[in-house]
Order: C-alpha cells, then sequence, then structure tokens
C-alpha cells in the first residue's frame, strides 16, 4: 500500500512539473509603447513593403500577459530600470562579488478575475551570457519593493520594485514577468540593453 501511495505521489508531481513547463509562450512584443504614437494622418504606408519583425519591449512599454485563469489578465509595464540598485538600508547589502539590480513594475488587471499573485516569484532577468537569475527578497533605495502578496480587483493596479542579486560582472540584458508565481503559459519579456 505504501510504495503504491508513494507511485502515485511521485507521478502526480511529474504531471504537475510537466504541465507547469509546456505552451510556454514568450511575448516580447508590446502592446502599447511608452513613446506618443504619431497620428494615423502622418503615417504612409509603403506598398508591397516586406513584413519586419517586431519592436522588442523596452522600458515604458506595456505587455498585455494572461494567465492560467480565463479572467485573468494583466497590463503589465516595466516602468524603470537600476542596474546598480542601492540597498534600501544599512542592514541589506548583496553577496560578495554580487550587486543589486532592480525593475519597477505596473500591474494593471484588465481582467474579470481579480488578480492574487506574488509577482516577484514570476520575474527574472538574464544577462549577455544566458544567466537567468530570479528575484531575491530584498529593499532597495529606489522606493517601495512590490507586495509580495497582491490582490488586485479588475480596474486597479499595483506598482513596485522587485529586486534582483546578480554577479557584479553581469550585463543584464533582459527582465521577464509572467504571472500566476510563474506558471502562466505567457510570459512578458523586455529588453534592457
Amino acid at each position: 500500500m505504501r510504495r503504491t501511495t508513494i507511485a502515485a505521489l511521485v507521478t502526480a508531481g511529474l504531471l504537475l512539473t510537466a504541465t507547469a513547463c509546456t505552451g510556454d509562450e514568450i511575448t516580447s512584443t508590446p502592446s502599447k509603447t511608452g513613446a506618443a504614437e504619431a497620428p494615423a494622418e502622418q503615417v504612409e504606408a509603403e506598398p508591397e513593403a516586406e513584413p519586419t519583425k517586431a519592436a522588442a519591449a523596452k522600458i515604458g512599454d506595456t505587455i498585455a500577459l494572461k494567465g492560467t485563469d480565463d479572467g485573468l489578465k494583466v497590463d503589465a509595464v516595466l516602468k524603470k530600470w537600476d542596474a546598480n540598485a542601492k540597498p534600501g538600508d544599512e542592514y541589506t547589502e548583496a553577496s560578495a562579488g554580487k550587486r543589486f539590480v532592480a525593475a519597477q513594475f505596473e500591474l494593471t488587471n484588465t481582467g474579470t478575475a481579480p488578480y492574487s499573485d506574488s509577482p516577484a516569484n514570476g520575474a527574472q532577468v538574464a544577462d549577455a551570457d544566458g544567466q537567468r537569475f530570479s528575484s531575491t527578497f530584498a529593499e532597495v533605495a529606489n522606493g517601495p519593493a512590490m507586495t509580495s502578496d497582491a490582490n488586485v480587483p479588475p480596474g486597479e493596479k499595483v506598482l513596485g520594485w522587485i529586486v534582483f542579486e546578480v554577479p557584479k560582472a553581469s550585463k543584464i540584458v533582459t527582465v521577464q514577468l509572467a504571472l500566476d508565481s510563474g506558471f502562466a503559459n505567457q510570459t512578458g519579456q523586455w529588453k534592457i540593453s
């Protein structure tokens, strides 16, 4: 009986792991940009123009993200980026050979369901060498940290800094964010350099 229970739990764990990792989509095309767009009458269409690669989202751009529930939709904006974030108090410091970097996100609930999440759990940064770093629990001098217990009704938003501890020599090139603590099938990606 005990072996059957253990085998069932292991199988269930493998299925959950496989489910969380399949069908992921990385979205780096902004739905809205931070820059003002030209009025329609000033835009000239080029006849027979070749399709161009979509612009990568950058600081100030909005990416529309979907969660695992049908009614969960969030407009995520990477508002600010600090490649050398200073600790928020005299007791916090990065580990030896590392530094803090921080991303300020504004998340607006555009869906019909409440957005309940710990946004930092679904955030990571990548450097030019392909190394990826998850968020860390730290306060920075830039401003208030992103809440670890967001409960945002439709139409409202949450704003805060998410902190990452990275090697001093790492050149961070992208920031990613996914809803549902990183388990949503869609991930937003912003290019920062």
